[in-house]
């Protein structure tokens, strides 16, 4: 890396006092440093995990979350060769890239101890984003990054437009035993992100409208059990609609929290069958049933598959729905439950 920070230190009488680079002997202090303050790095970043276990076996250093909802890989080099540091670093983003809000805010609830949105608003001033993931980047970090390290950042920021990056810190002590750290960026960050957009094929993808969604319900051969379920679950006062970059969802209010109760993606459907994704238990708790009562509610277990079965804020069921009786039957506890709401009580 080119650039270097150079200190001096202004002494009695206008003397100054160049300050040597000193040896970073452990870049694990570095990790340490940015877990517990990731502003050194960036300021506008929030760390929602570290060392977190991709599907592959690999573990992320840190993972961290911008106000917009993209998500940010930070990897440490430590003592990895270029071609290891890149391999890597690519491996994680082909993880990162298919991460679902619901996946992400588990992640982060897990790492931070708590509500995601209660520490993304305290972070940032503003609710979590409806889009979360839209765009991901990598932020390689080291003590020292090797020529053929930055070559290679160079060249899948540069050529390919892959929003990649490389942070150095450069280290000084003090003859009195104290510390300085300076940051300096391998490319300067509005440089990746002009050519993200203008070279990248992985661009920010909007959220899709209504009419979209419902022409791909009509490619799809599932025009008329989409706009049926949309129909039957906004009449539910208790929920909300909202669309993302691939799909309608519905959201409802519980532990003044709002969470998704269910999803419709009309784009992975095919007809006859619409694709759907169910929260479970937060559906039970929403139509104030058991569990068992739920599941009994729920579409033909031939057409489903376990998801996030071990997490009981996120288990529930991706499938196929394929009739408008399993709409209603799904849709129906919710409407009992806002019926009895209703009823004033006899006596």
């Amino acid at each position: 890396m080119s650039d270097e920070v150079h200190l001096r230190e202004v002494r009695p009488g206008e003397r100054l006092a160049r300050i040597a680079r000193a040896s970073l002997d452990l870049e694990s202090r570095l990790e340490e440093w940015l877990a517990v303050d990731i502003s050194i790095l960036d300021p506008a970043l929030l760390v929602i995990g570290r060392q977190v276990e991709t599907d592959f076996g690999g573990l992320i250093d840190l993972l961290c979350v911008d106000a917009t909802g993209d998500l940010v890989i930070v990897e440490l080099k430590r003592d990895k060769t270029p071609r290891e540091i890149t391999a890597q670093a690519l491996d994680y983003a082909s993880w990162v890239v298919n991460l679902t809000h619901e996946r992400v805010t588990s992640i982060a609830e897990t790492h931070l101890g708590g509500d995601f949105g209660t520490a993304f608003e305290a972070k940032f001033g503003t609710d979590v984003p409806e889009t979360l993931n839209g765009d991901h980047r990598v932020l390689i970090v080291g003590s020292v990054i090797d020529p053929s390290s930055e070559r290679i950042i160079r060249y899948l920021s540069g050529v390919h437009g892959m929003n990649i990056n490389a942070a150095t810190f450069n280290y000084f002590r003090l003859e009195d035993g104290k510390e300085l750290l300076a940051r300096i960026f391998l490319i300067e960050p509005s440089e990746v992100e002009l050519k993200t957009r203008t070279l990248g094929s992985s661009k920010r993808r909007p959220k899709l409208s209504y009419e979209e969604l419902k022409a791909q319900a009509e490619e799809a051969g599932v025009d008329e059990l989409y706009e049926h379920a949309v129909a039957t679950f906004a009449s539910v006062s208790a929920l909300r609609r909202y669309t993302s970059k691939s799909g309608i969802g519905f959201q409802a209010q519980l532990n003044e929290s709002w969470k998704s109760i269910l999803t419709f993606t009309p784009s992975e459907s095919r007809p006859g069958e619409l694709r759907y994704r169910l929260y479970k238990n937060r559906y039970a708790e929403l139509a104030n049933i058991t569990l068992e009562e739920a599941e009994s509610h729920m579409p033909t277990a031939e057409k489903r598959q376990p998801y996030l079965a071990d997490d009981p804020e996120y288990a529930g069921y991706d499938g196929m729905i394929t009739s408008a009786a399993e709409i209603d039957r799904l849709a129906q506890p919710l409407r009992t439950t806002e019926t009895l709401e209703r009823t004033p009580a006899s006596g």
